[in-house]
């Protein structure tokens, strides 16, 4: 089974993940994409750790290269729970220079992490909506975003949306 969650900022996208994943009696994987640096990321985590404290997740912090993990036998046939593709996205274009295509790698890494897990829960953002002028870079991202989240909802068994944490399904 494989479910992309996406939606903006503070929608409930996380919480629904998650809970999506306690349905499964199966290992609870939690991937975690956000590199730790700066205040408000260092927020983020606390809150994201707090949130599935007690919940039986065990984390995995890994930054870029997430296929790379098919190589741990942890994730084969576990619920693996990837918190997020914007943070990996990001990651993937800017940790060693600017990368301007990383669609085709990220794709790929999902589909070979999907091919090894009883279910795979990939939380995403929507961003670009705000009609605003960016730097080269940034509109690169967002391009690179639309293009990861209509390709990997594609690739999806279910798509939900969250608007205002409520959970709206797509396919």
């Amino acid at each position: 089974m494989f479910i992309l969650v996406i939606g903006g900022s503070k929608s409930g996208k996380s919480g629904y993940a998650e809970n999506l994943v306690m349905a499964y009696p199966e290992r609870k994987i939690y991937l975690a994409t956000m590199e730790p640096s700066g205040e408000e990321a260092h927020k983020a985590i606390e809150r994201h750790r707090q949130m599935r404290q007690g919940k039986g997740f065990l984390t995995i912090e890994k930054y870029t290269s997430v296929g790379e993990l098919v190589e741990n036998e942890d994730i084969h046939g576990a619920v693996l729970l990837l918190e997020c593709m914007g943070n990996l996205c990001a990651n993937e274009m800017f940790t060693d220079g600017f990368q301007e295509d990383v669609t085709d790698k990220i794709v790929q890494d999902i589909e070979t992490l999907s091919q090894k897990t009883k279910a795979f829960i990939v939380v995403s953002n929507i961003v670009g909506e705000d009609g605003v002028d960016y730097a080269k870079e940034t509109k690169t991202y967002i391009k690179n975003m639309g293009m990861l989240n209509a390709r990997i909802a594609m690739l999806a068994d279910h798509v939900v949306e969250m608007v205002y944490g409520i959970p709206v399904v797509i396919k």
